[in-house]
């Protein structure tokens, strides 16, 4: 993912990985934590007042997985209050569904009826950055003054 005036770069996660953004002369951090990391996630939601999960849309083989790590992120209290940026990542490769397809598959509209958090609901190809500054117009957003 590259932001607007520097350049920084997400790997595919198996770890976690950490970023400082400058957002309008706020300093946010982010933390990535990969897919298979999923059990240990619990243990960084105290301090989030935003969160961004990530779904590779190309990889129509996960698709099912995500949905339930979704579900599972939104149902944790520490989270309850939280933002939640629901992001559809590769929408630039010709192998991807739709993010109207990916909506229903996920049942989007259930989902941001029953949360309790505010969800938004964007789709991005990290590479082009085609989508990139709607993701940090809502990053900035969110954070507390």
């Amino acid at each position: 993912m590259h932001c607007i005036d520097e350049l920084v770069y997400f790997i595919l996660q198996v770890g976690t990985n950490l970023t400082d953004l400058t957002l309008r002369k706020r300093r946010v951090t982010v933390r990535e934590l990969g897919g298979c990391m999923g059990p240990i996630w619990p243990s960084y939601f105290r301090d989030c007042t935003s969160v961004i999960f990530m779904i590779d849309s190309a990889n129509i083989t996960q698709i099912s997985s995500s949905c339930i790590q979704l579900l599972g992120v939104l149902s944790a209290e520490p989270l309850r209050s939280a933002s939640v940026l629901v992001l559809f990542n590769k929408s630039d490769l010709p192998c991807t569904m739709s993010l109207k397809e990916m909506k229903s598959l996920f049942r989007i509209d259930d989902i941001i009826a029953s949360a309790p958090q505010s969800i938004t609901v964007l789709e991005l190809s990290a590479r082009s950055g085609k989508g990139l500054q709607e993701v940090l117009n809502w990053l900035d957003s969110t954070q507390p003054d």
